[in-house]
């Protein structure tokens, strides 16, 4: 195991424990190009390994339930660097194995530690680990802003992707749809980039997508390029002085869009 290899699986792991289903995700580079709840886990790998199968390659794939045969079998198949799993049903070591230089890796259930620690030129950063436990990350208390009701099925993505952009670095835009996270714009410098590199690795899958942003929408602009790209319905932590624009750029869209009142903007 490399250091990177530690880093990546540290990721994947505290992101697939971001949700309650079953759920995969695929970490490259300290970024997700992937990350999936379904039915059962292998059903979750699939849709995960469909967000962005070019950047999964030689990836870390994290399940938060025990990896089956099935599951094993199409991970065989794709260049992984690690795989780590509270548990294997029996057969799937011995499939993963075949594979040459894969590391397979089994803990227990991810314990969120209450701090994190950054050392820095002088000193060490020390602050509350991001649980998403606050207020504003239960959909009950997002203020919807834009837009009309909307059914239960948006509401279910809206919340995926919420809980899944924590683990995106920012600035961060996450397309979702039925339960998968189809498009990732990570790291970029602005807002506006991260929205047309979401948009870009979404392709056709964007239409009828949701979207989440970390942060606000500083402009009207980022969220433009989703609405044109045929997003239905944003999730955002709204805060900006310029709120208002972004309203009624969401409102002439006839999108739905809420504010959380929080934000997960991971630098780390």
């Amino acid at each position: 195991m490399s250091f990177n290899n530690f880093t990546d699986a540290d990721a994947a792991w505290r992101a697939a424990w971001d949700h309650n289903e079953p759920c995969v995700a695929i970490i490259k580079h300290a970024n997700p190009c992937g990350v999936a709840i379904g039915e059962n886990i292998a059903d979750a790998y699939a849709k995960a390994h469909a967000c962005d199968s070019i950047s999964a390659f030689g990836g870390v794939v994290a399940a938060n339930r025990e990896i089956s045969v099935e599951m094993a079998t199409a991970l065989s198949e794709i260049f992984t660097e690690v795989v780590i799993a509270p548990s294997y049903e029996s057969g799937a070591i011995e499939i993963l194995s075949k594979k040459p230089s894969i590391r397979i890796l089994k803990a227990s259930e991810y314990v969120r530690p209450e701090l994190e620690l950054r050392p820095v030129l002088g000193g060490l950063l020390i602050q509350s680990t991001d649980a998403i436990d606050a207020s504003g990350d239960s959909f009950s208390n997002w203020k919807q802003v834009s837009g009309g009701e909307i059914s239960d099925a948006i509401r279910a993505d809206l919340e995926f992707a919420w809980r899944a952009i924590r683990s995106v670095k920012s600035n961060a835009i996450l397309l979702a749809k039925d339960g998968a996270s189809v498009g990732i714009g990570m790291g970029q410098v602005n807002r506006v980039d991260s929205a047309g590199l979401a948009v870009a690795r979404a392709g056709d899958r964007v239409k009828n997508s949701v979207a989440a942003s970390d942060a606000f929408f500083p402009f009207a602009d980022g969220l433009q390029i989703l609405i044109d790209a045929g997003v239905t319905a944003v999730v955002q932590p709204g805060g900006s002085v310029r709120d208002e624009a972004v309203i009624a750029a969401a409102t002439k869209a006839g999108i739905a869009m809420f504010f959380t009142g929080v934000r997960h903007f991971s630098h780390a």
